[in-house]
């Protein structure tokens, strides 16, 4: 469907083409929404910067993810987090370790400038795909609690049961495709490298 992430990029700020012109400002999730959101943001006229979340991972499976956590500590859990045993202790271990991940990459990513406010401006939250959209919940969580005038989730492409739960945590939800025979957000690339830090720092360079 997509030749990689900046072909997505490309179809998701045609798609998001209402919001040139008012300053919107672009957030990736890191680390593969990051050089999306600078791409979106050179085409829509706004600005870019990063929103920290991290996907709480599901024990000897950590690509699969049981929940998500944002840099205030506030966690986002699947229903299959309470598979895990014991789940509170496990939780609360995987939510330290990526706190303090979090911490080192905000350390990182904004050195050079603050993190930018979205208060009373037009946000959009880009990432390369969702899965169990847990990452999307928690960025869109903690960035509505900034007051932003209007808070846009953008993606590629999501599992069609994956959408209805992201919807309720934004103003609006734009996905380019929702396939049925979804299993992982790389099928739908030709493309699909990892992104370094050092692409994320470029891309808000």
């Amino acid at each position: 469907m997509f030749s990689d992430r900046a072909d997505a990029a490309k179809k998701l700020a045609a798609a998001l083409s209402v919001y040139r012109g008012v300053n919107p400002l672009v957030l990736g999730i890191p680390r593969g929404g990051a050089p999306m959101a600078r791409q979106i943001a050179e085409l829509l006229d706004g600005e870019v910067d990063v929103v920290l979340v991290r996907k709480l991972r599901a024990p000897g499976n950590p690509e699969y993810a049981i929940g998500a956590v944002d840099e205030s500590g506030w966690s986002f859990l699947t229903r299959e987090a309470a598979w895990v045993s014991p789940a509170q202790e496990y939780v609360e271990r995987e939510k330290q370790f990526e706190l303090a991940l979090m911490r080192e990459r905000r350390q990182a990513y904004s050195a050079k400038r603050p993190a930018r406010d979205p208060k009373g401006r037009t946000v959009i939250v880009v990432d390369d795909g969702l899965a169990t959209g847990s990452t999307m919940i928690a960025a869109l969580h903690s960035l509505a609690a900034k007051g932003p005038a209007k808070l846009v989730c953008a993606v590629p492409v999501a599992p069609p049961d994956t959408v209805p739960k992201v919807k309720p945590y934004c103003d609006e939800l734009v996905c380019l495709d929702s396939p049925v025979d979804f299993s992982a957000v790389g099928q739908f690339y030709a493309s699909f490298p990892q992104v370094s830090d050092a692409e994320v720092i470029a891309a808000l360079g």
